[in-house]
């Protein structure tokens, strides 16, 4: 049996130094997982101005209208690194993602359909989709001897986003999109909810050794709204530049759970996760578009809103409230890609075939005083490579599988595509934080990226 309340009371203080930390980590710029697709990865993530598969309807819901047909796409992330820290008073901590390869992996699914295709051709100009992503899914861990055990020996976010989404094309330039995002727990994900774990100390009165535990869970929601606008397009009607806008809500999601200690329930608590509003402006060109080849350069910029998370209160089922101030910053992300395709080449009838490449910059919301180990909050720096491959007409894939056939229930084309992604982060010294001193220091951290992705169309 647990002891008595004072032993509890001791327990939620300790929660109260992690569990701030920790959810503030859904906020953090490394727990917003960029790349969920892995065409628009190879690129830098530049996308939501020529996205024109499922996919937009995470990039971008207007960019549906240009993926006609039924398509669907379907892929994961295998994600690894290192985060390293020397501390002011030479401690060290060697920290992961859970793991050499990241488990269980952040991964994407979307599935459209325009309307006129299912023969509603009154309906032509309406596409549907709906999408499975996890943006905030990444996890981390540090040795349970080391200096942080007190504050994180491990963190997961395992959030999901339900994206159900409609795209109307108002004319051949011009069409706008809008999809919900439902942001909830699955249980094929980790365990079902959010959870930091730490081991208690001697300093806060409770025996070393003891597993102490928050875990949580909620569903909350959001919207994403789009534009996409081609001034100029060729003979086929293809653009040749294309704009577009796209604006994510801020979204809360109320989190309900426990803080446990070695297993057992000490009290029940909850924290609102406020997730942040984004407006991103891109711009796409294609100086090559022809029936042979294409070449593409985009042009990405994102305003992250990450100062609506200005503090992380605690509610205890007692009634207490206990305050954490977060005084995060807003940030900027830049992304620059291209892509160059060959349609039909002679050299491999039937297929089409892409090489891509990117750079992403991410700014770092958090300051020193509220900055956390259990988030990897520190400017980044990604290139990005990819390439991909469709099969269709006569073509096969693997030299086995035909890539079109003449059932309804057989796909048109069906292609592949490859990315990898490597995260270089600048360093960073932490000093006067708040939340310990054993947090003062210097981090630094590298996370490398492998995309796979399958993509079917009808």
């Amino acid at each position: 049996m647990f002891p008595g309340r004072g032993v509890a009371a001791v327990i939620v203080t300790l929660m109260v130094w992690s569990v701030s930390g920790q959810l503030g980590e859904a906020g953090a710029q490394v727990i917003r997982f960029q790349p969920q697709g892995a065409r628009a990865a190879g690129q830098g993530n530049a996308f939501a101005a020529s996205v024109d598969d499922a996919s937009a309807v995470h990039y971008n819901p207007a960019g549906l209208s240009r993926a006609r047909g039924l398509h669907s796409v379907v892929g994961t992330n295998l994600v690894g690194g290192t985060v390293t820290f020397h501390g002011q008073t030479g401690s060290e901590s060697r920290g992961d993602f859970n793991g050499t390869v990241s488990w269980p992996p952040p991964s994407f699914f979307y599935l459209s359909a325009n309307l006129g295709t299912l023969g509603l051709s009154r309906l032509s100009a309406v596409t549907l989709g709906v999408g499975v992503t996890s943006p905030y899914g990444l996890n981390i861990r540090y040795p349970i001897d080391g200096p942080f055990r007190t504050i994180v020996v491990s963190s997961a976010l395992p959030l999901i986003d339900i994206k159900p989404t409609v795209a109307y094309q108002i004319n051949d330039s011009l069409s706008v999109g809008v999809g919900a995002d439902i942001y909830t727990f699955a249980g094929v994900l980790g365990a079902g909810h959010a959870e930091t774990k730490l081991i208690s100390d001697f300093t806060f009165g409770i025996p070393p050794g003891l597993t102490v535990e928050f875990n949580g869970r909620g569903t909350g929601a959001g919207v994403t709204v789009g534009i996409q606008y081609a001034p100029l397009r060729n003979a086929d009607g293809l653009p040749l530049v294309s704009l577009a806008v796209v604006y994510r809500s801020r979204a809360v999601v109320p989190l309900k759970g426990a803080i446990l200690a070695n297993g057992v329930k000490v009290v029940d608590a909850s924290i609102d996760l406020v997730l942040p509003h984004i407006v991103t402006g891109a711009f796409a060109i294609w100086p090559i578009r022809a029936s042979e080849r294409e070449w593409k350069v985009e042009f990405d910029v994102e305003y992250v809103g990450w100062s609506v998370n200005r503090d992380l209160d605690i509610r205890l089922q007692n009634g207490m409230i206990v305050r954490q101030p977060q005084n995060w910053n807003d940030v900027p992300v830049i992304a620059l890609g291209t892509e160059y395709r060959w349609l039909n080449p002679t050299w491999l009838p039937s297929w089409e075939v892409a090489v891509r490449t990117g750079y992403t910059y991410t700014g770092d919301p958090v300051p020193s005083q509220t900055f956390n180990p259990s988030m990897l909050s520190l400017t980044a720096h990604t290139f990005s490579l990819g390439a991909g491959v469709m099969c269709k007409g006569a073509g096969r894939l693997f030299g086995l599988i035909p890539c079109s056939g003449t059932s309804s229930w057989w796909p048109r084309g069906i292609g592949l595509d490859v990315a990898f992604q490597e995260w270089f982060y600048e360093s960073r010294t932490v000093a006067g934080n708040l939340l310990s001193p054993t947090v003062n220091g210097t981090y630094r951290a590298s996370v490398h990226v492998g995309l796979l992705g399958l993509h079917l169309f009808y």
